[in-house]
């Protein structure tokens, strides 16, 4: 079992120290919150150990878990891997590219693993049909959320848009070519609702819309490919995947068969992928002990992690 400390004891950060606590693949050793009276409440009622100084926790651990507020997350990951800890580290990776950037360097000078909070990687739903995405040259997202002042203290594109930037980015072989967007601040200083459209050099087309003052909640991704069309649902956990190949010879009656302008046929046939219930937050955070122990790459690394950064602040100098 990793010895791991959490950074940070927020909303997220509770959830992370529960889950952690119940892990069988770490010892949760503490945590460590700069508002020392929320630090000590937590104590009091979860029954953690709470640091009342971060070099103290960074110290007696082997894991640093940061689930503090964007603006210090490069702080307090340069602190732990300057002392030769891993880091696991919530989206958005940094504030700037040059302080992720500065993470990647500095996890290569001291041999430490990092990952980035990219939970949506790890939603039953997006896991389920990943595999089945194959080249997709048009994706439409949809990330709405109800107003919540939680968070918006950041743009909504690193708030919520970022999880879609992150997921097609896994699934696109390509590089951004441009991007185009909007923005508009209803409530907040920074913008409560975005759409943006990214085009990679091998001609997809990704359609982005992410809105924090919504009447409902909606997370959808749909993806447009060769003979497939795949829609995940990572709200509701539910997936379509709508494929086609050549019609038979002698189709049979139950068959759906579409014919194009030239004659050519095809059947529609529907797939339906396995989707088995998790804890995404809790299998992220695993498999990067997994990583840890067996030294491999972390499932989402921190290049990833600076890319998808990279590519949102993009959209938003695009406003």
């Amino acid at each position: 079992m990793l010895k791991v400390g959490v950074l940070g004891a927020g909303h997220l950060g509770k959830i992370h120290l529960r889950l952690l606590n119940e892990s069988s693949e770490y010892e949760l050793i503490g945590f460590y919150d700069a508002d020392p009276i929320n630090g000590k409440n937590v104590e009091a009622e979860f029954g953690y150990t709470y640091f009342d100084n971060i070099n103290t926790l960074i110290e007696a651990v082997e894991v640093v878990d940061i689930v503090t507020p964007t603006l210090s997350h490069y702080d307090c990951a340069k602190k732990a891997m300057e002392k030769g800890k891993h880091v696991f580290l919530e989206k958005p990776i940094t504030k700037t590219l040059e302080e992720a950037e500065s993470l990647i360097e500095l996890e290569k000078q001291y041999g430490v693993k990092g990952q980035v909070g990219h939970v949506e990687r790890f939603n039953p739903a997006f896991t389920a049909v990943k595999d089945l995405i194959h080249n997709p040259m048009f994706i439409e997202t949809h990330r709405l959320a109800e107003f919540n002042p939680r968070g918006t203290d950041v743009p909504v594109v690193l708030d919520l848009m970022i999880h879609d930037i992150d997921a097609i980015l896994s699934v696109v072989p390509s590089e951004v070519k441009d991007i185009y967007a909007s923005g508009v601040s209803v409530i907040s200083n920074s913008p409560d609702i975005a759409n943006a459209r990214i085009e990679f050099e091998n001609g997809c087309v990704a359609n982005l819309t992410a809105s924090r003052i919504s009447l409902k909640n909606m997370r959808k991704s749909r993806f447009f490919q060769r003979d497939a069309y795949i829609s995940v649902d990572f709200l509701e956990k539910k997936v379509e995947v709508v494929k086609m190949k050549d019609a038979p010879e002698s189709p049979g009656e139950f068959d759906m068969i579409l014919q194009n302008a030239e004659g050519l046929k095809k059947q529609i046939y529907f797939e339906n992928p396995e989707i088995r219930s998790n804890n995404a937050i809790l299998d992220e955070l695993e498999t990067f002990a997994n990583a840890i122990n067996q030294d491999t790459k972390p499932e989402v690394t921190l290049s990833d992690g600076t890319k998808a950064l990279k590519v949102a602040l993009q959209v938003i100098a695009s406003f």
